[in-house]
């Protein structure tokens, strides 16, 4: 397994502190303040943690404050209901002894029940994309020298995105992109790590896409972009390990916050889980 990918795995893992809190190790990716997904992620495995027999099918959660990315965090989890069929958890996620998070996860026994869904988008396959890293690094000279080596570094998740092109000089376009990821090695067969790493994935982005109609960098001057809410559904097995298609869009900018969805299939065409994202987007000393 490469380190990158063990290392997530070991991530999103957490210490056991007993009466049902917990601990993490965070994780510095070069952003300004600490990945919102890292938390999701580690908020779900800590709520799964409580229980046995049920997998989450959905989440909410509200990003209360900036996360600091050099000092751990704690996860305290309550448990709201142990119904029949389904199991209710609210994980509070803190840091200096203060929330940076709260989030609502809702776990459900195996059922069968009635099937359907919308197709999945005829778009290119990843076989024929160049990894998001790989451009990356050719616009290496682009990136701030202080985060350059960890926006060029390994990662534990590849992205191949449709729509590619320079992030740091982006073109006007419309509001929806198509991004294919996987891990970038073989996972173990716990549902729950491809769960909780794919949480953590939703978030990389995913925001992004509500720039894509105003050609906005994520690395703009004055650029203040910040998620305020995350949601996921989850419909159906997947594997992480095996590619995704991660179809977002935003359908809405207004009053300094961007609205963004998505639907994540898997290359037989199974819509697997489903996204959706509020988040801050603040140009300051600029009008748009």
């Amino acid at each position: 397994m490469a380190e990158v990918v063990k290392n997530l795995i070991e991530l999103l893992k957490l210490e056991a502190l007993g009466d049902n809190k917990f601990r993490g190790h965070s994780q510095d990716l070069g952003f300004a303040k600490l990945f919102g997904g890292q938390v999701i992620g580690q908020s779900l495995s800590a709520a799964a943690q409580t229980l046995s027999g049920r997998f989450p099918h959905s989440l909410h959660a509200y990003f209360i404050r900036p996360g600091d990315a050099h000092n751990p965090i704690d996860f305290s989890v309550e448990p709201i209901r142990d119904g029949r069929s389904f199991s209710v958890r609210r994980v509070i996620a803190s840091q200096f002894g203060k929330p940076i998070l709260a989030m609502t996860a809702s776990f459900q026994v195996e059922e069968a029940g009635v099937n359907h869904q919308v197709a999945m988008p005829n778009v290119p396959g990843p076989e024929v994309l160049e990894p998001e890293l790989k451009i990356y690094r050719q616009h290496a000279n682009e990136i701030p020298e202080k985060i350059r080596n960890q926006f060029t570094a390994d990662r534990p998740i590849e992205y191949r995105i449709v729509e590619a092109q320079n992030p740091f000089r982006p073109r006007h376009g419309i509001g929806k992109r198509h991004m294919w990821i996987r891990s970038t090695a073989p996972l173990p067969d716990d549902p729950l790590i491809h769960q909780s790493m794919l949480a953590y994935t939703t978030d990389y982005g995913f925001l992004e896409t509500a720039l894509m109609p105003h050609g906005i960098s994520i690395a703009q001057p004055g650029l203040i972009l910040a998620s305020l809410d995350h949601a996921i559904w989850f419909h159906r097995p997947f594997r992480l390990d095996q590619w995704l298609l991660y179809v977002a869009d935003s359908p809405s900018t207004s009053g300094a916050r961007g609205f963004v969805r998505g639907q994540i299939f898997d290359q037989q065409g199974n819509l697997v889980a489903s996204t959706t994202q509020e988040g801050l987007i603040r140009l300051e000393g600029n009008e748009q």
